[in-house]
C-alpha cells in the first residue's frame, strides 16, 4: 500500500520528529562522505518551509547502547549547519532536559539535532519507555531513514504510534517507489547484477527476483560458490561450502524460469590481498589458479556483462565484482559501473560498494536511482516487510 507522506500532514507550528539516516563514514571527527546527509535535505527543507520545528534523530555506528564520543553526531551538526546556512541546535542527549533546552535555543521554526540514538540501549530494543521519551516533545513524526527501515527500533517503529500524525519522508517514498517498481513487472529485459562477498547475504533477493528477471549476472566472491558447484577450480577463493547444493538449486530455478544465469568466464587471481601483489588473468576453468584466490572478473566477462546490460531496459545492481577497495582489483567493478551508466535502461543501484563505484567512475549522475539503503534494499527486494515502513499509516488513512 502507498504510505501517507509528509505532504499529507499538517506541519505549521508543530514540532516534527524526523528520523533520518546520518550513519555516515566518520573518522576522528571528519565526515568522509555526506551523501546521506544531503539525501535528507529535501524532506527537512519542506518541513521548514511549511512551518515546522524540527527534531532530527539518527544513529551512527554501533555504540552498543552506551555513549561513545567517537560516534557523536556533533560533527554532523556542523555539516548540517553549513548545508542549511543557518544554526542547528544540538541536544547532547536524545531525550529529556537536553532536548527541551535545545528546542528553546532553536526557537519556533528551528532545527535540533539529537545525539546518537544508539547511545541508549532502548533504541535497538524498541523499548516503550524510550519511545515515549523520544515522542514526548513532538506532535508529529516522519520517517525518512530508508537505510534503517529494516530495523524495528524505537525511532523507526515505536515513535510512529505515539504521536498524532506519522508519515513517510520524501527520500523514503522515492526509495519505495523505485525499488517497488522492480517487484511489479518492470520494463524488460530486466537484468540483475549481484556481487559482493557471500551468496548467503543475497539468497532471498535471488529467490524473490528470479521469477521477474531475464538475466542474472553474478560476480564478486559470491561467484566462487557457484563456480565450485559447477566443478571449477577455485583455489583459496571465498566459498560457502554449506551453500554449494543451494546454488545448484538456484541454477535449476533460473532454468525453470527461463532466466539466463551468467557466471564469470575469466577472472583475476592473486596470492594475497595487497595492492602490490602479483596477479594474472586466467579462465575460470584453468587449474593454474593453484592456491591463489580470485579477486575480480576478467575482461572477457566484463565484455559479456556489458552486452547484457546494453540490451536491458531495467537494471538492478547490488555488490562489487571484486575486491573493489584494492585498486588493482577494482577494474571489473568500475567497468560494470560505466556499462550500467551507458545503458539506456532504467538503472537502480544499491549497496555501499556499488554506490562508491559509480561515484569513483564519475557516472553517478547517469544512474536512474542510487539507493541509500544497503541492508534495507536487500530485505525489501527479498520480499520482506520492513518494520519501519509497516509502522507508517497507509495513504488511505489506515495503519
Amino acid at each position: 500500500m502507498p504510505k501517507r507522506t509528509i505532504r499529507d500532514i499538517e506541519l505549521d507550528g508543530r514540532r516534527l520528529f524526523v528520523r533520518v539516516d546520518f550513519n555516515v563514514p566518520l573518522r576522528e571527527g571528519v565526515i568522509g562522505d555526506d551523501t546521506r546527509i544531503r539525501a535528507a535535505l529535501p524532506t527537512l527543507r519542506l518541513a521548514l518551509e511549511r512551518g515546522a520545528t524540527l527534531v532530527v534523530g539518527s544513529h551512527l555506528g554501533r555504540p552498543g547502547g552506551a555513549a561513545n564520543p567517537a560516534l557523536s553526531l556533533l560533527p554532523i551538526r556542523e555539516r548540517l549547519s553549513e548545508l542549511f546556512d543557518r544554526p542547528v541546535a544540538f541536544a547532547p542527549d536524545a531525550i529529556g532536559e537536553p532536548v527541551t533546552a535545545a528546542l528553546t535555543e532553536a526557537g519556533p521554526g528551528g532545527i535540533v539535532l539529537l545525539e546518537n540514538l544508539r547511545f541508549h540501549a532502548g533504541e535497538e530494543a524498541n523499548d516503550p519507555a524510550f519511545a515515549d521519551a523520544l515522542a514526548a516533545p513532538c506532535d508529529a513524526y516522519v520517517n525518512d531513514a530508508f537505510g534503517a527501515a529494516h530495523r524495528a527500533h524505537a525511532s523507526t517503529v515505536g515513535v510512529a504510534g505515539r504521536v498524532a500524525d506519522a508519515a513517510a519522508g520524501l527520500l523514503m517514498m522515492d526509495e519505495l517507489e523505485h525499488l517497488g517498481a522492480l517487484l511489479a513487472p518492470p520494463p524488460r529485459p530486466f537484468v540483475g547484477i549481484l556481487g559482493g562477498a557471500k551468496v548467503s547475504g543475497k539468497l532471498e533477493v535471488i529467490e524473490n527476483l528470479l521469477p521477474r528477471l531475464d538475466a542474472l549476472l553474478v560476480g564478486g566472491a559470491m561467484a566462487y560458490t557457484f563456480l565450485k558447484a559447477g566443478g571449477r577450480p577455485v583455489g583459496r577463493s571465498l566459498v560457502e561450502d554449506d551453500l554449494v547444493d543451494t546454488v545448484r538449486g538456484l541454477e535449476r530455478a533460473a532454468d525453470d524460469h527461463g532466466v539466463r544465469l551468467e557466471l564469470p568466464g575469466d577472472h583475476v587471481v592473486t596470492d594475497r590481498l595487497d595492492a602490490g601483489a602479483s596477479h594474472a588473468t586466467i579462465g575460470v576453468d584453468d587449474p593454474a589458479i593453484g592456491d591463489r584466490l580470485g579477486v575480480d572478473i576478467g575482461p572477457q566477462t566484463v565484455g559479456r556483462y556489458r552486452e547484457a546490460v546494453a540490451a536491458a531496459r531495467t537494471v538492478l545492481w547490488n555488490g562489487p565484482m571484486g575486491v573493489f577497495e584494492i585498486p588493482p582489483f577494482a577494474a571489473g567493478t568500475l567497468a560494470v559501473a560505466r556499462a550500467v551508466a551507458d545503458s539506456p535502461a532504467t538503472s537502480i543501484i544499491g549497496g555501499g560498494d556499488s554506490v562508491a563505484a559509480v561515484h569513483r567512475a564519475g557516472v553517478a549522475g547517469r544512474i536512474s536511482h542510487v539507493s541509500t539503503g544497503g541492508g534495507a534494499s536487500l530485505e525489501f527486494l527479498g520480499g520482506r516487510t520492513l518494520p519501519g515502513v509497516a509502522a507508517l499509516p497507509d495513504a488511505a488513512g489506515g495503519s
